[in-house]
């Protein structure tokens, strides 16, 4: 796992989706500990059954004083994304997409995109946010990759640094949970059993 340089990462510029508000990255964890969940693109279904089950956290984590982030590469599916209601925390972009890459996180070329996107773990997942009645579009950019930072509160440290290796990569909650130090009774949605014709839950 590549070392995160809070000092540098956190410098990064991201833009409040609520406000409009261009704040540096560090000012998320400067007074309370955060994760940041970073999105794929706002339009892919897998990413907002993740949104959904990592939202499962937010009240643990408001009680113990955590801050539930989401950043997505660009702002294109934003509105559908908060309309749809999958993230319960503050959503941020990073139009730059420097803190992706800063943070490791791959860009598929256009041949190696669609074999991880037919992977039997995304397959896994869409299926599952389709049984939950999640729904996804292809518009926006379907090369980036994402994952999960986890810093306690002024940038102390890095809790967790989880980079995605394939699309259907997620952080199952418990690691969370565990990475904070905290105790939370959200369980997780159930992956589907998947063969290589049929998707049951």
């Amino acid at each position: 796992m590549a070392k995160v340089d809070l000092g540098q990462v956190g410098k990064n510029l991201v833009k409040s989706a609520e406000s409009g508000e261009t704040v540096e990255l560090q000012s998320l964890w400067q007074d309370q500990p955060a994760v940041l969940f970073f999105l794929r693109r706002f339009g892919c279904q897998v990413c907002r059954w993740m949104a959904a089950e990592i939202s499962k956290l937010e009240p643990e984590l408001r009680a113990a004083g955590v801050a539930l982030v989401g950043v997505g590469p660009e702002e294109l599916g934003l509105k559908e994304f908060k309309e749809g209601g999958f993230f319960k925390g503050d959503i941020y972009v990073d139009e730059q997409k420097k803190t992706y890459k800063d943070l490791g996180f791959k860009r598929y070329t256009a041949l190696s995109v669609v074999p991880a996107a037919l992977g039997k773990k995304v397959r896994d997942v869409a299926s599952k946010a389709s049984a939950e009645g999640i729904q996804g579009n292809f518009s926006g950019d379907l090369l980036q990759s994402g994952g999960v930072l986890i810093v306690a509160k002024g940038g102390e440290k890095v809790l967790m640094h989880f980079i995605q290796d394939s699309p259907g990569d997620h952080v199952a909650l418990e690691d969370i949970s565990t990475a904070l130090g905290i105790s939370a009774t959200a369980t997780a949605g159930q992956k589907p059993a998947c063969n290589d014709d049929v998707c049951s839950l």
